[in-house]
């Protein structure tokens, strides 16, 4: 899902829903812009809307050293829930200053004019960060929606005792990859490499990014592509639903007690995930508690070197915000700050977007991979070759659709199912964007 690099402007974006009425004017999209002098009569109090644990903390380090300008922590659920929140406070003018914001959610609310454009505060900010979670942020345009706070960089988990043990190669390709699974399989009859969960979206979309897919674009006059069934994501598709076709990788959900035991039994000897699956793996595995190792993702192509990302949130300022400089000053202290990074790290348990974040004393080895010394020193070098994404603005409708139709899939055991899941979840979304008046086509 890379991002097209053209510039494209933030009408561009709204194009879509304007037509719907759910945007004012241009003039009205840079609202906040017009509400904040840069100057203030007096102390200035903002809201944050975040659903991180503790952070309340953080921001009363900032308080303590900025008692002209507050902020206050206000606790909210992630997910649907804190968008159509949003979306809602929108409508009424209550937005509040500050939003923790899920990077494919970003679309969405600047679709509904609910993130202002906060570039001109942003000064040499691009520079903390790698380039593939800045272009999350921007879109794609000149404009500035958020400033990255987290990251989940994709990375291979497997159980270095049974490699060993079983005399299994850590794949540096995806070839490889199916290789090792085939040896696995040989090795441990009653065994998987791995599986292919069809009940978080999100892995297979940031499998896609690895690979080069581009689910949404929008070309300057406001009109947009729906790519979800693109070459590179039908080729990540088929080769997983060959895997599980072929039986060398399972088709077990995540998240359930069965796989769970599979993870701490050693039926399942690897698992493809983020840099957050240590916390994971210490509820869902823990027998397995130093016997685990973290490498680069397998690579499309020998040479290669990037990976995809899964999960991860930013922070923005609402278009309702009186305050917008007071607020987009705090956001980058928040997630570029060495002080706050390192209570981000230690109070809200998340690694860190700014690359100055993700190494240091306050990143310690977790204590589940106390074999791996170099866990964060390694995490860092992964996350640095993180690729750009594009979301769009129904990402939901994209995601409810994958869960039920690769479900469906993953049962059925078949690689053309893989492939038929893949078209639906293309004509659903395409059909969406369509039905909610955005001008739209299909790649």
């Amino acid at each position: 899902m890379s991002i097209n690099r053209r510039q494209i402007s933030r009408r561009t974006i709204l194009a879509g829903a304007a037509a719907l009425g759910l945007t004012g004017t241009l003039a009205a999209c840079g609202g906040s812009d017009d509400k904040d002098s840069g100057e203030s009569s007096g102390p200035v109090k903002l809201t944050y809307w975040s659903w991180a644990p503790n952070m309340e903390k953080v921001a009363a380090i900032w308080n303590k050293k900025n008692p002209d300008i507050t902020v206050t922590v206000s606790k909210q659920a992630s997910g649907q829930e804190i968008l159509s929140k949003l979306i809602t406070a929108k409508k009424a003018g209550h937005a509040p200053d500050l939003i923790q914001v899920e990077y494919q959610s970003l679309p969405t609310l600047v679709s509904n004019d609910v993130l202002a454009d906060i570039s001109k505060y942003a000064g040499d900010t691009k520079s903390e960060f790698a380039e593939g979670l800045w272009g999350m942020v921007t879109l794609g345009t000149d404009a500035l929606y958020a400033i990255p706070q987290d990251s989940g960089p994709l990375m291979f988990y497997y159980r270095e005792d049974l490699f060993k043990k079983h005399g299994l190669t850590v794949p540096k390709t995806w070839t490889e990859f199916a290789e090792t699974a085939r040896a696995a399989k040989k090795a441990v009859p009653d065994a998987y490499l791995t599986t292919f969960s069809a009940n978080d979206p999100g892995l297979f979309a940031g499998l896609s990014q690895q690979a080069g897919g581009n689910w949404w674009t929008v070309d300057p006059s406001g009109k947009w592509t729906v790519g979800i069934d693109d070459a590179a994501t039908k080729k990540v598709a088929e080769f997983w639903g060959g895997l599980v076709q072929e039986g060398v990788v399972d088709n077990q959900p995540m998240y359930t007690p069965a796989w769970n035991n599979a993870l701490n039994k050693g039926t399942h000897l690897a698992w493809v995930s983020a840099v957050w699956a240590p916390g994971v793996l210490v509820s869902s595995a823990p027998d397995t508690k130093g016997k685990w190792r973290m490498a680069p993702l397998p690579q499309w192509k020998s040479g290669d070197n990037v990976t995809g990302s899964w999960g991860g949130s930013s922070t923005g300022v609402s278009t309702d915000s009186k305050h917008a400089e007071a607020a987009a000053k705090f956001a980058t202290w928040l997630n570029t700050d060495p002080e706050a990074l390192a209570a981000l790290v230690k109070e809200v348990a998340i690694y860190p977007a700014a690359t100055k974040g993700q190494s240091g004393d306050v990143l310690t080895t977790p204590e589940f991979f106390s074999n791996q010394a170099d866990f964060y020193t390694t995490a860092g070098e992964i996350a640095a070759t993180t690729a750009a994404a594009a979301w769009g603005p129904n990402v939901n409708t994209a995601y409810t659709t994958f869960q039920d139709a690769f479900g469906k899939a993953t049962k059925a055991k078949k690689e053309t199912q893989f492939d038929s899941a893949l078209a639906t979840v293309q004509s659903k979304t395409f059909a969406d964007m369509k039905k909610q008046g955005f001008e739209v086509t299909e790649a």
